[in-house]
């Protein structure tokens, strides 16, 4: 994998939200996995991620909304860790999820609520 600024913009924006462990998916990547985790770095976190329009604390707040929408709860967890980084509180991820419910409807906003609780105990933010 070539590395260039949007490379190295999107590794820094990883180890920043998520730690070592949101850097570790690019080096233990092998040659199967490195397609994605290049993907994952350079566009997720070094393009769109990165762009000036819209803070990092918004667009925590904004992927949560997306995750719990799509139902997807390893990435709803790690993304509630990161926005926590982000400058996220307990507070507006409640909100976030009652907000939810209204256009997601309570069986997966309570699904949520759970994990979103569970990610929020990991990072001392509960």
């Amino acid at each position: 994998m070539e590395k260039d600024d949007l490379y190295e913009r999107g590794r820094a924006m990883r180890f920043d939200m998520f730690g070592e462990p949101g850097v570790r998916g690019i080096d233990d990547a092998d040659d199967f996995q490195d397609p994605l985790q290049d993907l994952v770095t350079r566009h997720c976190f070094g393009d769109i991620w990165s762009r000036e329009g819209l803070d990092r604390k918004t667009r925590s707040m904004l992927t949560i909304a997306m995750l719990i929408g799509q139902s997807r709860p390893d990435q709803l967890k790690n993304h509630v860790r990161g926005a926590v980084a982000n400058g996220v509180t307990k507070e507006e991820v409640r909100e976030i999820l009652a907000h939810a419910s209204l256009y997601y409807g309570l069986p997966s906003v309570s699904d949520a609520w759970r994990h979103c609780r569970e990610a929020l105990k990991e990072v001392d933010a509960f």
